[in-house]
């Protein structure tokens, strides 16, 4: 059975009713994910794929709330964040040492953004790199210079954001006024009783276990060893075009760096591509050395 197939909880039914719902789900530890994604990678065990994935409904209902403001049926957003997670765990590889969660991330907030970019027809509003990296990074950028205020920004926030984000202020003024459109509250109740509220279905980090944090650290400092000793392995011009395009909160644009190398921007784009590749693939290697060595 393909994981596409797999029957899972849809919040169809009742938003409240399905946050309920997807708590009793157990967290997995990290031996027993391991485990169970082995069982779905070697014998396409579907029991074992769908207890990856429902042990990890609360971490798509977590982020898609991330994305409530765009107006949008949050039971949707919901849905399609539950389609990358299913995406994620076909494609998870227990052996690079990595827990599912981290791996998964990306292709939920991916899932999700596909979805509310359809549904925005962003054909009328441009389909440029940069306009969508304003579309998902306008209220973040708006925060950072506290421009909480509904209503139209002012000249200087206008001009910041722009300037951060690289678009034109007028391309700043539009979204922003599309996007301004009334926002849920966590404090909202979920039912008409009024006894439970958004956030009551959200973790509390404050109840995290020691033993949980131990994990993450590990698991964190695994990943940036790995890292480092795989970015070795590229050449000078690789690790810089590498560094500006994928580990930067915001990335340089292929446009400067064709400028700055003499290049073209498609050459530069295959540069990134080839490096990442070779980072990934030295990565990998390294992570399942590290496994034999610890079995």
């Amino acid at each position: 059975m393909a994981v596409n197939s797999l029957s899972v909880m849809s919040p169809d039914g009742g938003l409240s009713r399905y946050l309920t719902e997807i708590r009793k789900f157990p967290m997995l530890a990290k031996d027993e994910e391991f485990m169970l994604a082995q069982r779905w990678k070697e014998h396409q065990d579907s029991d074992a794929a769908h207890k990856m994935v429902t042990s990890h409904l609360r971490l798509v209902a977590k982020i898609a709330m991330g994305y409530r403001g765009y107006g949008l049926p949050i039971g949707e957003v919901i849905s399609e964040g539950n389609v990358g997670l299913m995406q994620a765990v076909k494609k998870f590889e227990p052996e690079k040492g990595f827990r599912l969660a981290t791996y998964a991330m990306w292709w939920i907030r991916a899932s999700i953004q596909e979805y509310i970019l359809r549904s925005w027809s962003l054909v009328k509003m441009g389909t440029t790199a940069a306009q969508k990296k304003l579309f998902f990074n306008l209220r973040k950028a708006k925060s950072q210079i506290s421009a909480f205020e509904d209503g139209d920004l002012r000249p200087e926030q206008v001009s910041a954001i722009a300037t951060k984000l690289g678009v034109l202020d007028s391309e700043v003024i539009s979204m922003n006024r599309r996007l301004s459109g009334p926002d849920a509250s966590l404090n909202a109740p979920l039912r008409a009783d009024g006894e439970s509220e958004w956030q009551d279905w959200l973790a509390d980090d404050e109840q995290v276990s020691q033993e949980t944090i131990v994990a993450e650290n590990e698991e964190k400092s695994l990943r940036m060893t790995l890292l480092e000793e795989a970015m070795v392995e590229l050449t000078d011009r690789e690790r810089h075009i590498l560094t500006e395009r994928r580990l930067k909160d915001d990335p340089t644009t292929l446009e400067d760096l064709a400028a700055q190398y003499g290049v073209s921007r498609e050459r530069v784009r295959q540069i990134e591509v080839r490096a990442f590749e070779k980072l990934q693939k030295s990565m990998r290697e390294a992570a399942v050395a590290k496994n034999m060595v610890e079995a």
